[in-house]
C-alpha cells in the first residue's frame, strides 16, 4: 500500500476501536515516511487513549513541528500534557489552538479546566465565562462555571479576601439557591468582613434548605453572639452539639458563651474534657483565647493550644517562602508597623494612642495597619493623626495585606491583636517583616514560629517560665502596658445617678463578665456578708449574666439587690463614676487589664490573686508599677482576708488612694514618655541581635 493507503486503513481501524491494527498500521507508515504530519497526530492520539502519554505528547509535537497551524493538534496535545501533569503546558498549548480558532469552544472548555486544576480558578472562571457567551444553553459549561466560581471562593475565602469570596458565593446562590453551602460560604465571606447581620441572614437561610448541619448551627452562633444575643447564640451551640458531639470548636465556643452568661452549671466538667482534647487532639481547634479563660489551665497547655491552633489555622501559610529578605544591615531610623482590628474606639487604642505619639521620629518611622472598622470617633482620628502612615488593610487578602507590609520595608512587626476575635495573625505566617512580635491584644503565648518576640515584663513571665512560651520573652523594665494620660474624665456623677445607696462600701469590678469563675464570686458574697450594708458593683455585660448573678447571690444567702450592674457609658464617663468605688476587686484567672489602668489611674485601690499565666498577672504587674505590690496575694485565702482588713479600714484605703493619684505624675506606670523611651531600647536591642545573626 502506498502512504496514503496506509493512513487511510490506520484511521479506520482507528475509528473501529481496533486500537493494536491501527497502530501497527500508523507505525508501518511512518517507518515509510517519517514526516507524515497526520500519522505522526493521530498515532499520538492513539497513544494518549492507550495512556502512554509520554509517547503521545512526543509524537503530536513532532505533527506540529512538520505541519503548524493546526488547532486540533495543539488541543490533543494539550490534552496529553494534561493527563501526564504537565498542567502549564497544557495550558499553552491550548491557549495557541485558540490563536488559531478562536470560535473552537471545545478547546475553550479544555483551557478553562486545565485552568481549573493547575489552581488557577480566576483565570478559569474568565475562561468559562467567555464560553458560556459563545454557548449560553451548553449544560457541560454551566457545570464548569459552577466548578470555577465555587474553587475561586474557596480559593478567596482562605486567602482573606473576603469581598472577592462574597462575589462569588453569591452568584452561586443566585444561579442555585437550593443549595445550602452557598448560603453557609456566603455568611462566612460577611461575618469575616464584620457584617453580622447578613452572615446571620445567610446561615438561617442555609438552615432552612439544611437543618441538621452542625456546622452551620456553630456559624449562625457565632454572628449572635457578635450581635450580643447571647441565649439565641447558646441555643445553636447547644442544637450543633445535639446533631455532632464531636463537633469540638461548638463545644469550646458553648463553654465561652456560658461564661460570658455566668452559667457554670457543667464548667468543670466542660473544663476538664477540653483539656483533655487539648493533650489528644491536636485538630480539636480549641480557641487559644477561651482556653486562656478557662480556670484550671496550666501555661504548659496554653503553649500546646496555642501550637495546636497555629498548625490547623496557618499550616498551609506556614510553608510559604518568607516574603522578608530579613536585611541585616544597621539602620539609623527603624520602620516599626503596628497591626490591629482595634483601632477605633477600643480599649487597645486607648492604651497605645499617647505612647504612638510619643514615639521619637528621629529615629523610628511608625505605621499602623488596621484591619477593623472606622467607627468615625475622636478615637479614631487621634490615631490616625499619632502614626506616620495609617493604612487600612481591610480590604486586601491576607497575601495582599502581607504584601503591602513587605512593600513598605517595615523592619519590626507588632502584633496587637493576637488570637482573639477577629484575628489576622496569618499575616505574619507569611513573614513580611525581619523580626514580629506580640503584645497588649493576646496575654498568652500564640505558640507560633513566625512570631519572634512576646513583649512582656519579669511580674508577668519570670525568667522561669520561658519555657511555657514560643517567644523569646522581651522583658520591659516596669510594666508591659502603656497608658493614656491625656484620657479624659466627665463631672462626677451622684452615687444615685450610678444606682448606688447613699451609704455603704462599694465593691467594684468592671471587667468582663465571662473572667468572674464561681470560686472567685463565692468569695465576693462572703465579702458582702461580713460587710454589712456593702454592694458590689459590676459591669453589666448582658443581661442574661446579670440575671444568673443574681440568682447566684440569693443561693449563697446574699440580698440579690445588693448587685448593682452599671451600664456601658462613654469612657468619659465611665472614669468619672470610679469616684465612688471604694474597693476593686480582681477577677482570677483572667485579671483585669485596661480596666484595672482605669481603675488605678481614677485612684481606686485595686485587689488581685496572682496566678502562674501571663493573663492572671498581668494586674500584679499594673500594681507593682504603681507602687502597691502590697496589693498582691497569691491564694484567694489570702485575698478574701486582705479585702476583709481593707474594707475595715478606711484610712489605709486613703492612703492607698492618695498615693495612686499622686502616681500619676510619679510612677513608671503611668509615664508614658518613659514607658516609649524603654519600648524603643526594646526595638533597638532586637534589631542589633538580628543583624549581628
Amino acid at each position: 500500500m502506498n502512504p496514503d493507503q496506509l493512513f487511510h486503513s490506520a484511521l479506520e481501524a482507528h475509528r473501529q476501536g481496533q486500537l493494536p491494527q491501527a497502530e501497527r498500521l500508523y507505525r508501518q507508515l511512518l517507518a515509510a515516511m517519517p514526516q507524515h504530519a497526520h500519522g505522526q497526530h493521530y498515532l499520538g492520539v492513539l497513544c494518549h487513549q492507550c495512556e502512554r502519554y509520554q509517547e503521545a505528547i512526543e509524537h503530536i509535537s513532532a505533527a506540529i513541528r512538520l505541519l503548524p497551524g493546526n488547532p486540533d493538534q495543539h488541543n490533543n496535545l494539550g490534552l496529553a500534557l494534561r493527563a501526564s501533569g504537565q498542567l502549564e503546558a497544557a495550558i499553552h498549548q491550548f491557549q495557541q489552538g485558540l490563536k488559531l480558532a478562536p470560535d473552537d469552544n471545545d478547546l475553550r472548555q479544555n483551557l478553562a479546566a486545565t485552568q481549573l486544576a493547575a489552581d488557577q480558578p480566576e483565570a478559569a472562571l474568565l475562561t468559562y465565562r467567555e464560553a458560556l457567551r459563545c454557548a449560553p444553553q451548553d449544560a457541560d459549561i454551566r457545570t464548569g462555571l459552577h466548578h470555577a466560581l465555587q474553587a475561586l471562593g474557596n480559593h478567596a475565602q482562605k486567602s482573606g479576601n473576603f469581598p472577592q469570596a462574597a462575589q462569588c458565593f453569591q452568584e452561586l446562590m443566585q444561579l442555585e439557591p437550593g443549595n445550602a453551602a452557598w448560603h453557609y460560604n456566603l455568611g462566612n465571606a460577611w461575618r469575616e468582613q464584620g457584617q453580622a447581620m447578613q452572615a446571620a441572614a445567610c446561615y438561617r437561610q442555609a438552615l432552612i434548605l439544611a437543618p441538621a448541619d452542625a456546622d452551620i448551627h456553630n456559624n449562625l452562633g457565632n454572628v449572635l453572639r457578635e450581635l450580643q444575643q447571647l441565649p439565641e447564640a447558646i441555643a445553636c451551640y447547644e442544637r450543633a452539639l445535639e446533631l455532632n458531639p464531636e463537633l469540638f470548636h461548638a463545644r469550646v465556643h458553648l463553654l465561652h458563651q456560658r461564661q460570658h452568661a455566668c452559667d457554670w452549671r457543667t464548667l468543670d466538667e466542660d473544663i476538664h474534657e477540653i483539656r483533655r482534647w487539648v493533650r489528644e487532639f491536636p485538630d480539636a481547634q480549641v480557641s487559644p483565647f477561651a482556653f486562656l479563660a478557662m480556670p484550671g489551665t496550666t501555661p504548659q497547655e496554653q503553649l500546646q493550644c496555642a501550637k495546636q491552633w497555629t498548625q490547623s489555622r496557618h499550616g498551609k501559610l506556614l510553608g510559604s517562602p518568607p516574603l522578608s529578605s530579613r536585611t541585616t544591615r544597621n539602620k539609623d531610623k527603624l520602620h516599626i508597623g503596628y497591626l490591629s482590628c482595634d483601632f477605633r474606639l477600643h480599649p487597645l487604642a486607648s492604651l497605645v494612642t499617647e505612647m504612638l505619639e510619643r514615639h521619637n521620629r528621629d529615629n523610628f518611622s511608625i505605621s499602623a495597619y488596621s484591619y477593623g472598622i472606622d467607627d468615625g470617633t475622636p478615637a479614631r482620628r487621634r490615631l490616625m493623626q499619632a502614626v506616620d502612615n495609617f493604612v487600612d488593610i481591610r480590604p486586601l487578602s491576607i497575601q495582599q495585606a502581607a504584601q503591602r507590609i513587605h512593600a513598605d520595608h517595615v523592619d519590626i512587626l507588632i502584633d496587637l491583636t493576637g488570637y482573639t476575635q477577629a484575628s489576622r495573625s496569618a499575616i505574619l505566617a507569611l513573614r513580611p517583616a525581619s523580626i514580629q512580635a506580640s503584645w497588649l491584644g493576646f496575654p498568652g503565648t500564640m505558640g507560633a514560629t513566625f512570631v519572634d518576640y512576646l513583649i512582656s515584663d519579669a511580674i508577668l513571665t519570670p525568667a522561669t517560665a520561658q519555657a511555657d512560651y514560643a517567644e523569646k520573652l522581651a522583658l520591659l523594665p516596669h510594666a508591659y502596658q502603656p497608658n493614656d494620660t491625656q484620657r479624659p474624665v466627665a463631672d462626677t456623677p451622684s452615687r444615685a445617678a450610678c444606682g448606688l445607696p447613699e451609704q455603704g462600701f462599694v465593691y467594684c469590678c468592671f471587667n468582663q463578665s465571662f473572667k468572674i469563675t464561681p470560686e472567685v464570686f463565692a468569695c465576693w458574697m462572703r465579702l458582702l456578708h461580713h460587710q454589712p450594708g456593702s454592694v458590689l458593683w459590676l459591669l453589666e455585660s448582658n443581661t442574661t449574666a446579670s440575671a444568673n448573678l443574681r440568682q447566684t447571690a440569693t443561693s449563697h444567702g446574699i440580698d440579690p439587690g445588693r448587685l448593682i450592674f452599671a451600664p456601658r457609658i462613654p469612657l468619659d464617663q465611665h472614669l468619672a463614676r470610679h469616684a465612688h468605688a471604694d474597693l476593686f476587686l480582681d477577677t482570677q484567672p483572667y485579671n483585669a487589664h485596661t480596666t484595672a489602668s482605669d481603675a488605678l489611674w481614677m485612684g481606686v485601690p485595686l485587689l488581685t490573686c496572682q496566678g502562674t499565666s501571663f493573663a492572671s498577672r498581668v494586674a500584679a504587674s499594673l500594681l507593682h508599677a504603681a507602687g502597691l505590690p502590697e496589693l498582691i496575694t497569691s491564694s484567694l485565702a489570702d485575698y478574701e482576708a486582705l479585702a476583709r482588713k481593707l474594707a475595715s479600714s478606711p484610712a489605709l484605703l486613703q492612703q492607698y488612694r492618695q498615693h495612686l493619684l499622686a502616681a500619676r505624675t510619679s510612677s513608671p506606670l503611668f509615664d508614658t514618655p518613659g514607658f516609649t523611651r524603654d519600648l524603643e531600647t526594646l526595638y533597638r536591642t532586637w534589631w542589633q541581635a538580628h543583624c549581628n545573626t
